[in-house]
C-alpha cells in the first residue's frame, strides 16, 4: 500500500515546529521529547513515523534532519522525575523542556498525540497520529526515538544484564525476567508496573 504524503506544514504562514516524545511505555530511561523547524520544502523519501522505520533508516534521517532543520533541539525527563510528575505530565515538561532549547522562537507549535499544555503564549494544535502526518513532527519522532536509544544503549553498557541495546528499556518478558532476577536499578520508573504477576510464578 502507497503511503500518503506528509504534509509539509499546517499554516503556510507561521514558523511551524513541530513536537513529538519517545520512551512514554518503558519501564526504565528518560522521556525524551524533540522539537523540529523544518524548512517549508523539506521532503526525504523515508520520512515517516520513527515506529514506522528500521533503526538504520532512523539513523541516516537523524543526520539529514539535523544537517537540514531551520532548527531542532532534543530534551529528556528521567525516571525519578517521571515518578514525581507521573508519564503524562512528564511527556509534556520534556516536550516544553525541548521548545526551551530552540535558538529560533516558533510562532506555531504541532504536536503529536491529544494531550498538551499551553509553552508560553505560542498557539499550538495536537494531531492524533501527527507523526504520520506531518513531516515537522514525523522529524522530531526520529530524534526523539534515536536520542533515547543511543542514551538507552549507553546505559546498556553499565547494566548489559536488562538488555537496553535491544529493549531499550520497553517491557518485554525478557526485560521482566531481568527485574525478578536482578533487581531494579536507578534507572527504573518505580511508580510503573515493572513485574509481570505471571512471571513472578516461575
Amino acid at each position: 500500500m502507497k503511503k500518503t504524503p506528509l504534509r509539509p506544514y499546517l499554516h503556510i504562514n507561521l514558523l511551524e515546529v513541530g513536537c513529538d516524545e519517545a520512551g512514554r511505555g518503558c519501564l526504565a530511561g528518560p522521556v525524551c521529547a524533540a522539537a523540529v523547524i523544518l524548512p517549508s520544502d523539506f521532503y526525504h523519501p523515508l520520512l515517516n513515523d520513527s515506529k514506522q522505520m528500521s533503526r538504520k533508516h532512523r539513523n541516516e534521517l537523524r543526520e539529514i534532519i539535523e544537517k537540514e532543520a531551520v532548527n531542532w533541539s532534543v530534551a529528556m525527563v528521567l525516571p525519578k522525575e517521571i515518578d514525581k510528575l507521573n508519564i503524562l505530565r512528564a511527556s509534556i515538561t520534556a516536550m516544553h523542556r525541548a521548545l526551551d532549547g530552540l535558538a529560533i522562537t516558533p510562532e506555531f507549535i504541532l504536536v503529536d498525540g491529544n494531550k498538551f499544555l499551553p509553552y508560553k503564549n505560542i498557539p499550538y494544535q495536537c494531531v492524533i497520529k501527527g507523526d504520520a502526518t506531518f513531516a515537522s513532527i514525523a522529524a522530531a519522532s526520529v530524534l526523539a526515538k534515536t536520542h533515547r536509544d543511543e542514551y538507552m544503549c549507553q546505559l546498556a553498557l553499565k547494566y548489559p544484564e536488562y538488555e537496553w541495546n535491544e529493549n531499550m528499556g520497553y517491557p518485554t518478558e525478557r526485560h521482566r525476567a531481568a527485574i525478578i532476577h536482578y533487581g531494579v536499578t536507578p534507572h527504573h520508573r518505580k511508580s510503573f508496573r515493572l513485574i509481570n504477576e505471571q512471571l513472578e510464578l516461575f
